[in-house]
């Protein structure tokens, strides 16, 4: 018999889409794939360099459990040159990707009583995540019209005396928004008001467009900074998704008791990994500005094009690989004796029919919208688009 934890938890239905995408692909099917939630770039080798060297010089051992010195360092380095952020040793942990980061913090932070509030449009895995440690995701809806913002006034309203922390996402999965600085400004005056911490998960601030400039709100004032816990990672600014190592940074006693729990869950995070992000960080950063500009391109092409289907709107995204059209327009319309009645019978419809992979917006707290990543080609994604039109084409 299972858990009642284990069996109330559903997989990830982004990784779910991106299963049965490969499995069609596997059988020959020519599929337009918007799923997945990586750069389709190479890690950059003087990256995969590093980590060769240290399987030749046999770095393969334990490493401490909080991750190995050097890397601690390139990772207070890079918070002070990007953040304007001065952080020790004792207050970042390396752990097995930005989602280990998260769900140590959460298992930290969270139990039952407590209240989380997780702004929609959210990242899939965030209400899971808070469910397992106990606590109760509390949904803040924004809107598209609004830039996607939190501001003090709506977050006023989901406020109770349960109120444990807030989370960031900024840039965000799937929304690709930011938040301006008068509303990290309110949101930081309300936790210290209030006693609530602030979860930052800031995985794709080097990925933005538009000169738009990222700001970690835990560098806006110290107070913010005293209950602040940012997660982060190099998987998506260096296209090291599958390298597994993400970090955290927050006050001291936060740290240590995150390292606790993944010292009898994980212990360390792989040493050759980290040997890879720690020439990440300290290295050349030419790449990044590369895959960015590329970014771009697909970015402005696709919401451009997504924009011209009609009835369908579009926000541009200012940073992350994501675009998350509104397809509201199209509920209850038909294709053949199927009723589109919700973004999920959307998304089984362009793949069973029209051989293209998304992820349907209600996954993300948003009915009626679409998640496409253009972290894929611009083939793929022009071949994509004319298959979604196409689709909304035959709706009658």
């Amino acid at each position: 018999m299972l858990s009642k934890r284990a069996a109330s938890l559903k997989p990830s239905p982004t990784l779910a889409i991106s299963a049965k995408e490969k499995a069609l692909k596997a059988q020959g099917i020519d599929i337009a794939g918007f799923g997945a939630g990586e750069p389709d770039f190479d890690t950059p080798a003087h990256i995969k360099e590093a980590a060769v060297k240290a399987i030749n010089d046999n770095f393969t051992r334990y490493t401490p459990v909080a991750g190995i010195d050097p890397l601690k360092d390139a990772i207070i380095e890079k918070f002070k040159r990007d953040n304007d952020l001065t952080y020790k040793r004792e207050e970042i942990l390396v752990s097995c990707g930005g989602k280990h980061s998260l769900y140590n913090l959460f298992q930290v932070l969270f139990q039952e009583g407590d209240e989380v509030i997780v702004p929609a449009p959210f990242w899939v895995s965030y209400p899971p995540m808070i469910e397992l440690a106990g606590a109760k995701p509390v949904i803040m809806q924004t809107r598209e019209e609004d830039d996607y913002q939190v501001t003090e006034e709506i977050l006023k309203k989901h406020l109770t005396p349960k109120t444990k922390a807030v989370i960031l996402n900024y840039p965000s999965n799937p929304v690709g928004s930011v938040f301006y600085r008068e509303n990290l400004e309110a949101i930081g005056r309300l936790a210290v008001e209030h006693d609530f911490f602030i979860v930052s998960d800031e995985i794709y601030e080097k990925l933005v467009y538009d000169d738009y400039k990222h700001i970690s709100i835990a560098s806006m004032d110290n107070v913010f900074r005293e209950r602040t816990i940012i997660c982060h990672g190099v998987s998506k600014t260096y296209a090291m998704t599958g390298w597994r190592i993400g970090y955290s940074a927050g006050p001291a006693g936060i740290i240590k008791a995150m390292g606790n729990i993944q010292s009898q869950s994980t212990s360390n995070p792989t040493s050759i990994s980290q040997m890879a992000a720690l020439t990440a960080l300290t290295g050349n950063q030419d790449f990044i500005s590369t895959m960015v500009a590329e970014f771009k391109r697909r970015k402005d092409f696709l919401v451009k094009s997504l924009r011209a289907i009609d009835g369908v709107t579009c926000y541009d995204p200012k940073g992350a690989f994501y675009v998350f059209p509104n397809f509201s327009s199209v509920m209850g319309k038909k294709h053949k004796n199927r009723v589109i009645d919700t973004s999920t019978v959307l998304t089984e419809l362009l793949l069973d029919e029209f051989h293209t992979a998304v992820v349907p917006g209600v996954e993300f707290g948003k009915e009626g919208y679409l998640r496409l990543s253009f972290a894929t080609s611009m083939d793929i994604i022009e071949k994509g688009i004319d298959r979604i039109k196409k689709a909304v084409a035959e709706l009658t």
